[in-house]
């Protein structure tokens, strides 16, 4: 029975991608930013390979490394959560989805407001930490929605529990959801509550409503041949549901990964797709260099134990989506490399990757693996890693 694990460290970069400038992010360096705190300490990813990859500077390299190990550039135009995922799964974004940097026109606003019954507060580019605290409390004096994004394509929906409670607010996400389609087809609406009196807090009850994918990705085939797709985290959001089987919702990295371990020991075949979301909502965008590093931390720790529960025909595949330099003065995602980290019974250890042209080249060796025949332009890797 063989499985597959896909864990994808959210924003995880190793280093700027040869674009990176044409997106304002030239030296981003996410890994580089959390090595220069002095708290890193990641022995079991150091022994799969990760200092080992092609470009990476910081960190001891492996001298018998006990996985795979490589870098993958994005082909999609973006550097955003819907566009990397979507990739991994082997679907490319040749066209950049409409950002906002000025706010929202007023059609999309007005129209927002009428059918929510509530008005609009904000309407532009904003750090969504900054943001409640400076319209929280005309927020709760009003009841006015606060509505902003980033430099990515969201549009994003912040709301007191109290004031607005979470089922309402998440109606209000999926009407903007239908609201933002055609030349407004945005790539996500996330809800994005908080709690307090002041100073605010966000609490974990986010949700993130996305496009439905244009076209069917390495999810749908899988399905289609009857094997398991399980989304743990905010994968299945991120899909719209699309090519899920399972879906098991988390709100924190711990949660994440408690979840996996005990998927690893219950019976399936197929996928499991988790998405760890910490590292980027907690501290990327934050700029918290030093939470990061704790955080990724605490992810070797647990990958220690996680290792020897993988079963002689499991693959595992460590990743990311995209890049969030802590240590930049944007607090937005960064255009960068991303690390592929394969380990298992069936991997032979020690095997370079170098540098591999789309993210969608991990799709083609998953479906590989599984037994699927994958029809995108990738290259799957599969013959290179195995034993």
């Amino acid at each position: 029975m063989k499985r597959v694990f896909i864990i994808v460290l959210d924003s995880f970069g190793i280093g700027e991608l040869p674009d990176a400038a044409a997106y304002g992010d030239s030296g981003s360096n996410t890994l580089a930013a959390c090595h220069a705190t002095g708290e890193l300490h990641l022995p079991n990813l150091q022994k799969l390979g990760l200092f080992n990859i092609d470009g990476v500077r910081v960190g001891e390299p492996c001298q018998q490394p006990a996985g795979a190990f490589g870098r993958m550039a994005e082909r999609s135009a973006g550097k955003d959560t819907t566009t990397g995922h979507w990739e991994l799964m082997g679907l490319v974004s040749e066209k950049p989805m409409p950002t906002y940097p000025d706010g929202f026109p007023p059609e999309v606003l007005q129209e927002l407001s009428r059918r929510t019954g509530r008005g609009i507060l904000c309407n532009r580019p904003y750090s969504g930490t900054q943001v409640i605290q400076d319209y929280g409390r005309q927020h709760l004096e009003t009841g006015d929605l606060i509505v902003y994004t980033s430099a990515d394509s969201v549009l994003q929906i912040a709301a007191h529990e109290e004031k607005v409670p979470l089922e309402e607010l998440y109606r209000d996400c999926i009407i903007a959801r239908e609201i933002m389609q055609g030349d407004h087809a945005v790539g996500r609406i996330i809800a994005r509550p908080f709690v307090g009196e002041g100073p605010f807090v966000r609490t974990a009850n986010r949700r993130d409503f996305s496009l439905v994918p244009k076209q069917d990705t390495l999810l749908d085939l899988l399905q289609a041949q009857g094997l398991d797709t399980i989304g743990v985290g905010k994968i299945s959001d991120i899909f719209a549901g699309k090519g899920i089987s399972q879906k098991v919702l988390t709100h924190s990295n711990e949660e994440g990964m408690q979840e996996t371990s005990r998927l690893c020991n219950t019976d399936f075949a197929g996928l499991c797709f988790v998405n760890l979301v910490e590292f980027d909502m907690m501290y990327g965008h934050r700029n918290d260099a030093v939470g990061y590093a704790h955080a990724l931390n605490r992810f070797d720790q647990w990958l220690e134990g996680f290792l020897p529960q993988l079963r002689p025909e499991d693959l595992l595949i460590i990743t990311a989506d995209h890049g969030c330099d802590p240590s930049t003065p944007s607090t937005d995602h960064s255009r960068e490399y991303v690390p592929v980290l394969c380990a298992g019974a069936s991997v032979q250890p020690g095997s370079n990757l170098h540098t591999r042209s789309s993210f969608g080249d991990l799709a083609a060796t998953v479906a590989e693996y599984l037994g699927i025949v994958f029809p995108g332009k990738f290259s799957s890797f599969w013959n290179q890693i195995a034993r």
